[in-house]
């Protein structure tokens, strides 16, 4: 599903490791803000972020995914939603017009 203003409204354009297991964002929209990931650091997949040298290796993949090497991704609209502290639905507002109900 694509944003009311374009797709591009939620591309991150920068992306830094920060202190523990911090990263900073900005997105083309111009909203930036840090990220805590302390959280899930440890845990299953993310435990290579314990090599310091890896946590540091963030990047923008091909995607617009917030990615270490080819093996853990996050997804950039969850991310944008967490700093902005929006809900899908501001995002997106024909979420809201979609119903389950048979």
């Amino acid at each position: 599903m694509s944003s009311p203003t374009g797709s591009a409204r939620l591309r991150p354009v920068d992306v830094e490791p920060r202190a523990g297991f911090c990263i900073w964002l900005r997105y083309e929209d111009g909203v930036e803000g840090e990220i805590d990931l302390s959280d899930v650091a440890g845990r299953g997949v993310f435990a290579a972020w314990l090599d310091r040298g890896f946590f540091e290796d963030v990047r923008i993949g091909e995607l617009g995914e917030i990615a270490w090497r080819n093996e853990i991704d996050l997804c950039p609209e969850a991310l944008y939603l967490e700093i902005t502290g929006k809900s899908p639905e501001d995002i997106w507002p024909g979420l809201r017009e979609r119903s389950c109900s048979a």
